[in-house]
């Protein structure tokens, strides 16, 4: 299979040949709508989302942040106490008009408000009630992702409506999971027009002249091996979920190709580690496969360089010729000293060596690379700090490992 090359956006920092990625550049851009933030766990990913909608919010724009992470790190570091399926405002954030309000997608609530905007009240009453749909609603495989695409849709439908915000950052969930999402609309149309669902819909959609002999056997079948009432309250669910989620298949491939559009900008965040960056290769042939507009390649907690030009054989050099002859009581801990030193520029090149292999097979996608902090973010400070290192114009160390 042939892969295009990724789309990009305003990615490489002026001056720069090796795709240096203008993360401000990417956030001050008016037609950057959407920011999709993807990647393996325990990579920085929400903090790197958090950091994102912040820095955007202060120069300017007026952001919403939507985490589909389960781990609800987001409102610790954004001083709110809880998080849900309604935007709440982030004190303290924005200038310049700027603004920043922050929520966690609530699946059971998203998928109620579906429903409630597609049936009557008392069609939308048996819908919600019926046994199948809270299963289905709360727990069944894939529903997080489909909900994150209607709620996506719904925050941009919102947003060109009302003018609410020009720019929404998703953080997605960890793992290659994260990009579920992207086969919502394919998933539910398949489930919708699968033969066991055209089988329970039959006597609903045609007349009863329709319902042949074959089909009566096997419902009849079905109802001694299920219960009568089972099959009942799943063919009642079955045909709502026919008939109402029809628009919410129509609104989930409008969402798919709006992530196609001009305006969004995929960042896939990795780790300078060789598991972290063989899983965001796949993010970027993935999405480069999908024709989604990708911005670059965020490496976080990268191990900062030590300072002086003192190279690892130097130091280690130093630190042997310190152990055979020291002849003070300090020998031993200046030796010590270097080993870590040596240790720590081995690092370096090691992850220098990853960085260079990921940008050899992928050229064309620009790269920030953040330095490690030497602690947690849990504040609105932490998350500027990050912000301004993803700039490339902050002193400090880098992203936590939310």
């Amino acid at each position: 299979m042939t892969r295009s090359r990724p789309r990009v956006g305003p990615l490489a920092a002026p001056g720069s040949s090796a795709g240096t990625l203008d993360v401000d550049a990417l956030l001050d851009d008016p037609a950057t709508g959407i920011i999709v933030c993807c990647g393996s766990g325990g990579v920085g990913k929400t903090t790197t989302s958090a950091a994102l909608a912040l820095r955007a919010a202060e120069r300017g724009r007026r952001v919403v942040v939507l985490t589909i992470d389960p781990a609800r790190r987001l409102a610790q570091s954004l001083g709110i106490a809880a998080l849900d399926n309604t935007p709440r405002p982030v004190a303290d954030a924005g200038r310049d008009g700027g603004s920043l309000d922050a929520m966690m997608l609530d699946m059971k609530r998203t998928f109620d408000e579906v429903v409630e905007s597609q049936a009557t009240p008392e069609k939308a009453r048996q819908i919600l009630e019926n046994p199948f749909y809270v299963a289905l609603s709360s727990s069944f495989a894939g529903t997080q992702e489909y909900m994150a695409m209607e709620k996506l849709g719904q925050l941009q439908r919102d947003a060109r409506a009302a003018g609410t915000y020009d720019l929404i950052v998703v953080d997605t969930p960890p793992s290659r999971s994260a990009l579920d999402f992207l086969d919502a609309p394919e998933r539910l149309s398949s489930f919708l027009d699968g033969r066991f669902v055209r089988l329970l819909l039959a006597p609903a959609r045609g007349p009863a002249k329709l319902m042949t002999a074959g089909l009566g056997i096997v419902t009849g079948a079905l109802s001694k091996i299920l219960g009568g009432q089972f099959l009942t309250d799943l063919q009642t669910f079955v045909a709502a979920l026919d008939t109402v989620f029809g628009g919410f298949r129509a609104r989930a491939q409008q969402t798919y190709a709006l992530l196609q559009a001009p305006g969004t900008a995929f960042l896939v965040i990795a780790a300078p580690e060789p598991d972290a960056l063989r899983e965001a290769e796949y993010f970027v042939e993935r999405l480069s496969e999908d024709q989604m507009p990708l911005a670059g390649l965020v490496v976080n907690r990268a191990t900062p360089a030590a300072p002086g030009d003192l190279s690892a054989e130097e130091a280690q050099a130093a630190a042997t010729r310190l152990r055979r002859t020291g002849d003070s009581t300090t020998a031993p801990l200046t030796a010590g000293l270097l080993r870590l030193h040596a240790d720590r520029a081995r690092l370096v090149e090691r992850e220098a060596v990853l960085r260079a292999r990921f940008a050899a097979a992928h050229p064309s996608v620009a790269t920030a690379v953040v330095p490690a902090l030497a602690g947690d973010v849990h504040d609105l400070d932490g998350l500027r700090t990050v912000g301004a290192l993803l700039a490339g114009d902050g002193a400090g160390d880098g992203p936590d490992r939310a």
